[in-house]
């Protein structure tokens, strides 16, 4: 199973924009996913930028004012660059082709795809990267057919986490559980709804639900007394994981990094770490790919932990070790 995330669509597109021919004047973006990589395209390589659509009605591109002292939107252009996220059977690929032949036949068009199956693509002028099925991108994880055999978790997925005042096991629990803000919406029924919420919660977490147009076929909670009960036992990992294996389901979404490299030993079964924004394998102990502020942490916080990252960064080690004991001897 691989995974990408919005940053590494960034990071694919920086690094490979140069292999963008140089007399390409316009890029257009194949809605929906197509426009992330062309927006991105535009603005490293100063070019103006159509949807499809609009590219097809002979559209002129709307520019922001700094564009507009050096990009002339109404020049013809000597190529287009058209722009889809990914390539697979290219069946899409194809049909964008055959509807700008026949609408601008005589503008020179190249096509290109950020991810392919394949290195090389019959329907695909550029292909940045090879990335082979089965896959996930961040920006289709809700509608993708996965989500038919998935373990998905809720709080911090489906709806926001509890604040520490919210969390009393009581009264003000049962408030938020009723009256959650969504986060991600899933546009196709999910498989399992794996959560360590308690199994006496099971009221007001199916009114949640049912309220927000989340479609499941089950929903799996922990059977416990209480959240003390279920602290003491460390249960939340454990459950989850047994869960997975027990369903045999083909992916576990997680919204905790720690969390979902917990879920992935114990069940020995690859886990896609939402906080994180990557896929954990079994044996993975790295940390993730990229630094990320840790939900629960205070913006202070936040920045003293990037601070000191920085700083160690910079200076090493060893410098602020003698730093240290420097001002520990003028204390």
């Amino acid at each position: 199973m691989e995974y990408r995330s919005f940053a590494d669509l960034a990071e694919t597109v920086f690094f490979n924009a140069h292999a963008i021919p140089e007399d390409v004047d316009l890029i257009v973006g194949i809605p929906r996913s197509g426009l992330l990589p062309a927006n991105l395209l535009a603005v490293q390589l100063h070019k103006p930028l159509l949807d499809l659509e609009s590219y097809l009605e002979g559209r002129a591109p709307t520019l922001g004012r700094t564009a507009r002292e050096t990009i002339d939107g109404n020049v013809r252009p000597r190529r287009v660059l058209i722009v889809d996220d990914s390539i697979a059977s290219g069946e899409s690929m194809r049909d964008v082709q055959a509807r700008v032949r026949a609408i601008a036949p005589d503008i020179p068009a190249t096509y290109l795809a950020v991810y392919g199956t394949k290195a090389v693509h019959e329907d695909a002028d550029l292909v940045f990267e090879a990335v082979p099925s089965p896959r996930i991108f961040e920006w289709n994880l809700m509608r993708h057919k996965r989500l038919a055999d998935a373990c998905f978790d809720i709080d911090g997925i489906l709806c926001h986490d509890p604040e520490h005042a919210q969390n009393d096991d009581g009264e003000k629990y049962r408030a938020f559980l009723l009256t959650a803000k969504p986060l991600l919406r899933a546009n196709v029924p999910i498989k399992h709804l794996v959560t360590s919420r308690l199994e006496k919660y099971r009221p007001e977490t199916e009114r949640w639900l049912a309220e927000n147009g989340v479609k499941y076929e089950h929903l799996w909670m922990l059977d416990l007394p209480s959240a003390e009960e279920r602290r003491r036992q460390r249960a939340h990992a454990s459950f989850k994981a047994s869960v997975y294996v027990k369903t045999g389901a083909g992916l576990f979404v997680e919204s905790e990094d720690r969390q979902a490299q917990e879920i992935a030993e114990l069940s020995e079964r690859p886990v896609l770490s939402i906080e994180g924004q990557r896929m954990v394998w079994p044996g993975d102990t790295s940390a993730a790919r990229r630094s990320y502020v840790r939900r629960n942490e205070t913006k202070s916080g936040a920045v003293k932990r990037l601070v000191k990252a920085a700083a160690f960064g910079i200076l090493g080690d060893r410098t602020i070790a003698n730093i240290k004991r420097s001002l520990r001897g003028h204390g």
